[in-house]
C-alpha cells in the first residue's frame, strides 16, 4: 500500500493546478457566503415552490423572479442572465481588475448551462400559435448555447475566448476542465468559470416525463427516495494558472483545484451505468491527477440526485474508491448530497457544489461540513456511507472532492485543496 501511495503522490499532473482568486454564488439558500454556509452546516433547506405538472404537485427550488433585477441591455434580459447578474455582483471588482491587468483579450469565459432561454421561446411559440406573430423584441438568440457566456463577455468588455458546455448535470464541472486546459495551453491568462441554470417549466416537464422528478423534496440515499427536485443557481469563479496576489481575495488565498477527472461510459442516454464504473473512473482519474490516495480525501460532495439509479450506482462507486481500495469494510470519508437543500441545479450543479466545498474550507480548526438532509431511513441495499449530520465538523479539511454525473454517461470529479491546512 505504501508503494502505491508513494507512486500516486509523485504524479506529475500536480504541476497543473488552477488557483481560485474569487468566487460568488446565488441559489435558493441566498447569495451571501456566510448565510449559505450556515444553511449548509445546519441542513436548512431553501424555500421550495410547488408546480402543478399534469395534476401532480412538484416542488422546485426556484428563486422568485421578482427578486432578480432586470439586465440593463434589453437583448440580454432574460431569467437566466438576471440570475447570472445576481451572482456576478460579488466578483465584479475582481473581474474588472483581471481585465485591466491582463487585457480583455486574455480573459476567457467558460460556462456550463443547459437551459438558456426556453421560457421565452415557449411563451413566444404560444403567442405565435394564438396570434400568428411572435412577441415584439423576441429573438432566437435566447436559445443559443453561448448566450450566457456572451452576456458575461459583453458586461465586462471581454474579447477573449468563450466556451460553453452543455453536458447536462456535469456542465459546469466540464467547464472547469476546459478552463484548466485552456489556461495551460496559453489561450488565456484568467478564466471566469462556472455555471447557471434555471428550473424552467420546460425542464420540469421534461424530468417529469422521464419519471425522475419527485412529488416531494428530494430524499437522497434513503430507502424512500422517489426522485429529484430541480433548482435555480448561478455560480462563478475567477481562476488563474499561477497565484495572483492582485486578484486573490482573502477567503480564497489558499484554495486551488488540483484534481480533474473525467469519464464517458455512454451506457444510456439518461440512466447512469448501474455498476458505477463510470463514476468510479472519474473519481479515480481525479485522484491520480491530484497525486492523492483516496484515504487523503477529507470530504466528498456527492452527486446524490435522490433517484433510485443514481444513488445506487454512486454509493457502489464511493465504496469501491474509498473502502475497497484501502481494504476497509465501509467508506469512512464524510459525504453528503446538498441537493436536498438547493435542488438539483443541473448545469450549475458542478460549480455550485465545488463552491460549497470551498465555503466549508474557510473554517479555522473546526471546519463545518455540508449536512446530508434526508429522512434518516438508510437503504439496506446500498453500501453504507458516512452521511454528514447537521452540525458535524471536521478537524482537518485539506482535500475535498465534488462529483458530477450526467446524462449520457458524462462523469466529472474535481478535487480542491486548502493549502492553508
Amino acid at each position: 500500500m505504501e508503494i502505491e501511495k508513494n507512486k500516486l503522490a509523485s504524479h506529475v499532473s500536480r504541476s497543473k493546478p488552477v488557483y481560485i482568486n474569487d468566487f460568488s454564488l446565488y441559489c435558493i439558500l441566498g447569495g451571501d457566503k456566510v448565510q449559505v454556509l450556515d444553511a449548509l452546516k445546519n441542513g436548512r433547506r431553501g424555500c421550495f415552490t410547488t408546480y402543478d405538472v399534469a395534476g401532480v404537485q412538484r416542488p422546485a427550488a426556484t428563486i422568485d423572479p421578482a427578486t432578480l433585477a432586470p439586465v440593463q441591455e434589453k437583448k440580454f434580459d432574460n431569467r437566466v442572465n438576471r440570475l447570472s447578474q445576481a451572482a456576478l455582483v460579488g466578483i465584479e471588482k475582481t473581474i474588472q481588475k483581471a481585465v485591466e491587468k491582463y487585457g480583455a483579450n486574455r480573459v476567457g469565459v467558460f460556462i456550463g448551462s443547459c437551459d438558456n432561454g426556453s421560457e421565452a421561446s415557449l411563451a413566444a411559440l404560444k403567442q405565435f400559435k394564438e396570434t400568428g406573430s411572435f412577441p415584439e423584441g423576441y429573438v432566437l438568440d435566447y436559445q443559443r448555447a453561448d448566450f450566457p457566456a456572451q452576456f458575461i463577455a459583453q458586461r465586462y468588455g471581454i474579447t477573449g475566448m468563450l466556451s460553453v458546455h452543455s453536458t447536462a448535470c456535469a456542465s459546469s464541472a466540464s467547464a472547469f476542465v476546459s478552463a484548466r486546459n485552456n489556461l495551460y495551453a496559453d489561450n488565456c491568462d484568467v478564466a471566469i468559470v462556472g455555471g447557471v441554470d434555471i428550473a424552467s417549466l420546460s425542464v420540469i416537464l421534461g424530468f417529469a416525463s422521464l419519471e425522475a422528478m419527485s412529488d416531494r423534496p428530494t430524499n437522497p440515499f434513503s430507502a424512500n427516495r422517489s426522485g429529484l427536485t430541480l433548482g435555480d443557481a448561478a455560480v462563478f469563479f475567477v481562476v488563474t494558472r499561477t497565484p495572483d496576489a492582485d486578484l486573490c481575495m482573502a477567503d480564497c488565498e489558499n484554495l486551488k483545484v488540483i484534481g480533474f477527472g473525467e469519464s464517458a461510459d455512454a451506457d444510456h442516454i439518461t440512466a447512469p451505468r448501474a455498476d458505477g464504473e463510470g463514476a468510479y473512473q472519474a473519481m479515480k482519474a481525479a485522484l491520480e491527477d491530484a497525486g492523492l490516495n483516496a484515504s487523503q480525501i477529507d470530504y466528498v460532495n456527492l452527486h446524490g440526485t435522490g433517484t433510485e439509479l443514481n444513488d445506487a450506482m454512486e454509493s457502489r462507486a464511493v465504496q469501491r474508491i474509498f473502502a475497497d481500495s484501502i481494504g476497509a469494510e465501509t467508506a469512512s470519508v464524510p459525504v453528503s448530497s446538498t441537493k436536498a437543500l438547493t435542488g438539483h441545479t443541473l448545469g450549475a450543479a458542478g460549480a455550485l457544489e465545488l463552491a460549497f466545498c470551498c465555503l466549508a474550507m474557510t473554517g479555522n480548526h473546526e471546519y463545518p461540513l455540508p449536512a446530508h438532509l434526508f429522512d434518516g431511513v438508510v437503504d439496506p441495499n446500498l453500501p453504507p456511507l458516512h452521511l454528514v449530520k447537521a452540525g458535524e465538523t471536521a478537524k482537518n479539511l485539506k482535500y475535498c472532492m465534488s462529483n458530477s454525473f450526467a446524462f449520457g454517461g458524462c462523469n466529472v470529479s474535481l478535487i480542491v485543496e486548502n493549502g492553508g491546512v
